[in-house]
């Protein structure tokens, strides 16, 4: 199975909320998520309650493989997460 690191919004309209998970690649967006990482708040204005993270969870599932999306790429380099190349 192969796992992507995603986003998957919440919120209501005009106040986005992410929450980022494990899920397998062939599921859609907001679809079942196999593991919550943690989550992003793009909107708060504190950058320390901007993004929460398991980060030993998160280094984990790049470690077994898990691809991370674009946007969680930029996301987990902001919070110190060393990225394979």
């Amino acid at each position: 199975m192969a796992v992507r690191l995603r986003m998957k919004r919440m919120g209501r309209k005009n106040r986005p909320y992410y929450r980022i998970g494990a899920f397998d690649a062939h599921e859609e967006r907001d679809g079942k998520v196999i593991e919550n990482l943690g989550t992003y708040d793009p909107l708060e204005s504190n950058n320390e309650k901007q993004v929460t993270l398991k980060k030993d969870r998160v280094e984990y599932w790049l470690s077994v493989g898990a691809k991370p999306t674009e946007s969680v790429a930029v996301v987990l380099k902001k919070c110190g997460v060393a990225l394979k190349k």
